[in-house]
This record gives structure tokens, C-alpha cells and sequence, in this order.
């Protein structure tokens, strides 16, 4: 497995690969892995020739007062697992790589990313498009591989492709859980254990908002009242948002027509913890 920390060296990789008629397949991450990204890793190992795989804390999607210095990191361990799950390549540059002295170009996508995270975290669509279209420039990706505990940010890169005629296909992977149905992500290590019983809300609020779908209700406010209620009656937990939205839009519907998701953001502690569920999808929680 290589270790690619300039540009100018993944890119002549990446022409390598695609010279000898590779198709490369890529998992943009920003390190710290647990199963989920290495679930990522084997499906973009079973569409591509190449895996490669990004490990870059991206400062331009934190805010001054978001956890980038916090972030957790470990590049040894996650070198260990991404190399047991079939990458080729890791690409992992520096900020000065990636955002060099006198820095002054950004992509920003508007309509999908006007609501939820778009709201409360007004920097973040902004860093996560500019980040991915310099990646998609630098890796050559035919394939990039996207988690949809993210759906938002998911539904945002597939619109910034099809706007920008990007050529490369993106593919969107259902949540990894634990036993216990916490969406797997990089913060779960920062919950204490009374924390971390309350982040069995997020998870558990789909799955009653799912009961009441199927038992025929569509009116989204009356799902939200009940989600909301349930999450709200745990301890540590602070709502930043609950809603149910189109999914080619993002926009906030009165009632469930069509393909809606319900996207959840949530704080439990000083923990920021996201999850969702797209209705008439399996739920198996």
C-alpha cells in the first residue's frame, strides 16, 4: 500500500492507474476510521480496480468554534485497517497541499444545502464541496463511495457533480451501526457513558417515526412531535434540528409524498451527532 502526501504525486498515480485502464475507486475520509468507512472501503473495493482512500481533516467545513483542533486522529491505526481491507492508496497532504499561501478559490452549491446543517453550520457545505472537488481533481476517481449518515452532505456532492459534469460516479451507502443502533461516527469516543445512552435517542426516534409511517401517518407534524418529544426526554440531549424533507431538495415538506427523509442533528453533551432515515427504506434498528 502507498502513502501519497502531495498532489503532484497522486495525480501522476492516478494517470498511471488510468493509463493502464484501472478504474479507480475512492473514499474521501477524514481519518479515525471505525467500520463504517471500512464498509465504504470494501464497496468501493468491489466497483474499482484501485481503491484509494483520503485521510484530510478538512479545516475550511469548521468553524472557529467546531472541534477541528479536537478532531480525533490516528493515522497508524487507520493505516493498519485501510491496508486490511484491500487500499491501495492513501492520500493524506498537509493543509499547506491543500490550501497553500494566498488560497482564494471555493465551490459552493446553493438550493440543497440552504436547510438543516446549512443553517447551523453555515461554513461547512462550502469546505466539504471545495474539499471533494479538489480530491475528485486530484485522485481521478471513476467511482467516489459516500456514506448517507451524511445525506445531506451525500445529496449535495451528487448535485455538484451533475451540475459541474463532473465524469464520476457516486455512490451513497446505507448507515453502519453498532449492535445497539448508534450510527457509527469518529465522535461517538467523545460520550461518557451517561451520554452515550442518551445517543440511543437519535436512532430509536426513527424507528417510532418510522412505526407511525407505517401505520399510514403522513403528516410530518405530528412524526415530528413525537420525535421530538422522545429525543427531548432524554438528559444531556440539546435538538439542533428534526425534520422531514424532500430528498431531491432538501426542502421541509407538510406531508410525506414521494421520497422524504427525516434528518436528525442533535447534541448530547458537547457532542454534535447526526442520523436519518429516508421513509419506505428498511429500518432495521
Amino acid at each position: 500500500m502507498k502513502i501519497i502526501r502531495s498532489v503532484r504525486e497522486m495525480q501522476i498515480f492516478a494517470e498511471s492507474e488510468r493509463g493502464r485502464g484501472r478504474r479507480i475507486a475512492f473514499v474521501p475520509t477524514m481519518g479515525y476510521f471505525h467500520e463504517g468507512h471500512l464498509h465504504l472501503m470494501r464497496e468501493g473495493r468491489r466497483r474499482g480496480d484501485c481503491l484509494a482512500v483520503s485521510i484530510y481533516v478538512n479545516p475550511a467545513q469548521f468553524a472557529p468554534t467546531e472541534d477541528f483542533e479536537a478532531y480525533p486522529r490516528d493515522f497508524e491505526r487507520d493505516r493498519r485497517l485501510a491496508e486490511e481491507v484491500g487500499v491501495e492508496v492513501i492520500f493524506s497532504p498537509d493543509n499547506r497541499e491543500m490550501y497553500p499561501e494566498d488560497y482564494q478559490t471555493y465551490v459552493e452549491v446553493e438550493g440543497v444545502t440552504n436547510n438543516l446543517c446549512g443553517i447551523s453550520r453555515p461554513r461547512f457545505f462550502r469546505g466539504v464541496t471545495t474539499v471533494c472537488t479538489k480530491l475528485f481533481h486530484i485522485v481521478k476517481p471513476h467511482v467516489a463511495v459516500f456514506g448517507r449518515k451524511d445525506f445531506q452532505q451525500f445529496v449535495t456532492i451528487k448535485r455538484m457533480v451533475q451540475d459541474l459534469n463532473m465524469d464520476i460516479e457516486v455512490i451513497g451507502i446505507s448507515t453502519t451501526r453498532e449492535p445497539d443502533g448508534l450510527a457509527m461516527s469518529s465522535r461517538n469516543v467523545y460520550l461518557n457513558p451517561g451520554e452515550r445512552e442518551s445517543a440511543l435517542s437519535l436512532s430509536r426516534s426513527l424507528n417510532i417515526a418510522n412505526e407511525l409511517y407505517k401505520k399510514g401517518e403522513r403528516e410530518t407534524a405530528l412524526i415530528l412531535r413525537e420525535v421530538r418529544k422522545f429525543i427531548a426526554g432524554h438528559p444531556y440531549v440539546q435538538i439542533d434540528y428534526a425534520q422531514i424533507c424532500d430528498t431531491a431538495t432538501m426542502k421541509d415538506v407538510p406531508r410525506i409524498e414521494g421520497e422524504t427523509v427525516l434528518a436528525l442533528a442533535v447534541w448530547i453533551g458537547k457532542t454534535r451527532l447526526i442520523d436519518n432515515h429516508v421513509f419506505g427504506e428498511p429500518l432495521d434498528i
